[in-house]
């Protein structure tokens, strides 16, 4: 856009793929090594460009945890969060649905 602004459906759109698509994120960096919650939330502001909430990440991990999709194991007064083979499955599925919704409107 015209001054570098983007209009309102590009900030729209970039919303929905900020924090609609954090479990995403987040089990895409945790396939490729275990995290505290904290690091992760620093890594999703590095790599895709937004900082979610102080609790965003907790809230999601705990969701992604109670569905199998991550396991926690305790090191001291820390929890490192890893991915399970069932989350590797889902982020696989997740990944061929996003690469066919591109090819779609590409």
């Amino acid at each position: 856009m015209a001054g570098g602004k983007d209009s309102r459906e590009i900030e729209r759109l970039k919303r929905k793929l900020g924090i609609e698509l954090l479990w995403i994120y987040l089990l895409s960096m945790l396939k490729k090594k275990p995290s505290h919650a904290y690091v992760l939330r620093k890594k999703v502001e590095t790599k895709f460009g937004f900082l979610p909430g102080n609790v965003s990440v907790y809230v999601v991990l705990y969701k992604l945890k109670k569905h199998g999709f991550v396991k926690v194991k305790r090191e001291g007064n820390r929890s490192v969060y890893s991915i399970t083979v069932s989350g590797k499955e889902l982020l696989k599925e997740a990944k061929k649905k996003l690469e066919l919704t591109i090819e779609m409107v590409g």
